[in-house]
């Protein structure tokens, strides 16, 4: 079967086609059809299904390419992937929220409709947790969030905290001083933050406390005002480590609070704050529970694969996982739903 798709004009074809035709061997790759371009058309050649899922496809993204001030490669990569797990997205829509973080080139946009909500959820809730595995955005775009809140001025500091727990290594003694010994836990939240702000001024932010990344353990005692506080890898909180944090935001604060239940690192005996949380804080006002799946997974497209085959044998061994819905039935918002966030 054959089909052909026309754009507006071979620039829409080019932006679409990508650098050295990487957004076509991406599109033939997922659809398992053949790509033939002339002009400013496309040919579509394959099987009949899947030359007309391409098809749809295509007709969907050409929309997108009229309408979005920023395609790349990476934004057609990413419209393949939401496409395929959602074959009524629309794109436009999808990719028209963003956050924009004016030390970077480039705007950040989420990439799911789940991921729109977290955004929408961290710029209008004080206290937000986002609970889901790997690879879905999290951290990333909590740390987005904090990075345009602190440039535009609505928040004087950005502290972010993280457990410092072993996940099963066995590190031992680590040498140097104590800034040195906690690096290794500290590392993916600099490598976020280094990809919105340049490493010089990052360093000097971080200088004169503007910035401050530490271990969970250095927030007891402590009063956070006018601050954006970003706690990650919360799963291996102790039920008294989140109380702890979470009773640490002052005036003018917001936090966001980010763990995947399903990696634990805690002993087997130890109860994790952030399942926990769950049920104590489920129902009150002004407190916000986002989930995210693997559908919602937008590092390689392998990692989504993975996380479901890890449940699936998960499941058919009966270690039956701490699921990603909330207690009492809540589960992921719906768009009624963002209506009603945080009393609004």
């Amino acid at each position: 079967m054959e089909r052909i798709v026309d754009f507006a004009g071979d620039e829409s074809l080019r932006r679409l086609l990508g650098s050295y035709d990487s957004g076509s061997k991406l599109i033939e790759d997922e659809f398992g059809v053949v790509l033939i371009s002339r002009g400013s058309k496309i040919k579509i050649r394959g099987e009949d299904n899947k030359v007309l899922l391409a098809e749809d496809f295509l007709r969907k993204v050409a929309l997108l390419l009229d309408r979005h001030p920023q395609v790349d490669d990476a934004l057609i990569t990413d419209s393949v992937h939401a496409y395929m797990r959602d074959r009524e997205v629309d794109l436009p829509a999808l990719f028209s929220e963003k956050v924009r973080v004016p030390s970077r080139d480039a705007d950040i946009y989420p990439k799911s409709e789940n991921q729109k909500r977290y955004v929408r959820l961290m710029q209008t809730c004080d206290i937000v947790f986002s609970i889901g595995p790997a690879g879905t955005g999290k951290t990333y775009l909590a740390m987005a969030i904090a990075v345009s809140a602190f440039v535009e001025k609505k928040v004087k500091r950005i502290v972010l905290a993280r457990p410092a727990i072993e996940a099963g290594e066995r590190l031992g003694f680590l040498p140097g001083d104590l800034k040195e010994k906690v690096m290794p836990y500290l590392r993916p939240l600099y490598d976020a933050l280094y990809d919105m702000i340049p490493m010089t001024k990052t360093t000097h932010l971080i200088e004169s406390g503007a910035i401050e990344i530490a271990p969970l353990a250095y927030m007891r005692g402590r009063t956070l005002n006018s601050s954006f506080a970003i706690l990650d890898e919360a799963q291996n909180t102790t039920p008294e480590q989140m109380k702890m944090f979470l009773t640490r935001l002052g005036k003018g604060s917001r936090a966001v609070i980010t763990g995947d239940i399903t990696q634990i690192d805690l002993p087997p005996n130890q109860i994790s704050g952030l399942v926990q949380v769950q049920s104590v804080l489920s129902a009150i006002k002004g407190i916000e529970f986002l989930y995210f799946t693997s559908a919602d997974v937008v590092r390689h497209n392998l990692v989504q694969k993975i996380i479901d085959a890890y449940e699936a044998y998960g499941r058919s061994a009966e270690h039956i996982s701490r699921p990603l819905t909330a207690p009492n039935g809540r589960a992921r918002m719906t768009d009624n739903d963002e209506r009603r966030i945080c009393g609004q």
